[in-house]
């Protein structure tokens, strides 16, 4: 049996680290679930993106690790439930929309994102916004404020597809 406390200086360039995956709990606490899922490994990973690789709005996450390796995609087996992504196009504020802050309003919740594409060390997310909904039949309404100040307003919003929305004038 391999010794779990030994650090494997050969494969790992900055140390013993190992990969986790967290699953929220309702925005309360988190359970740790790397067991779980295959992500506990001593890969070391340094880059990790969410993308929705088969069109059914659960998101995998590609991870790429440090010193090598495959890149490792680990595929959502999570329940399916409704969903919406959105893709912005701004036409007076930059063209992808980066700084717009979204709120969508479903099924009695509000759900907020920012237009802030993850861009970090080997990884590039899509500029693609996600929005889980769980068991909400639609996007009752959704706010944009886009970067230029302006306030675009979208309502009954269909789930389980991807909406291109420019910024009105």
């Amino acid at each position: 049996m391999e010794d779990p406390f030994r650090i494997n200086w050969e494969n790992n360039l900055s140390s013993y680290e190992r990969n986790r995956a967290f699953l929220s709990m309702g925005g309360e606490s988190f359970l740790e679930i790397s067991h779980l899922t295959g992500a506990d490994s001593d890969g070391d990973a340094r880059a990790c993106v969410a993308a929705d690789l088969e069109g059914d709005g659960r998101q995998e996450l590609i991870v790429r690790q440090t010193g090598g390796g495959a890149v490792l995609i680990f595929e959502n087996r999570f329940p399916a439930g409704n969903w919406v992504a959105v893709r912005l196009r701004g036409t007076t504020s930059n063209r992808h929309g980066i700084g717009a802050r979204l709120v969508a309003e479903a099924g009695g919740r509000l759900i907020v994102r920012n237009q802030f594409p993850v861009n970090s060390y080997r990884s590039q997310a899509s500029n693609s916004i996600h929005f889980g909904l769980g068991s909400a039949k639609q996007v009752d309404r959704l706010t944009i404020r886009w970067p230029s100040g302006q306030i675009q307003v979208i309502e009954n919003l269909e789930t389980k597809k991807l909406h291109y929305i420019s910024e009105s004038s």
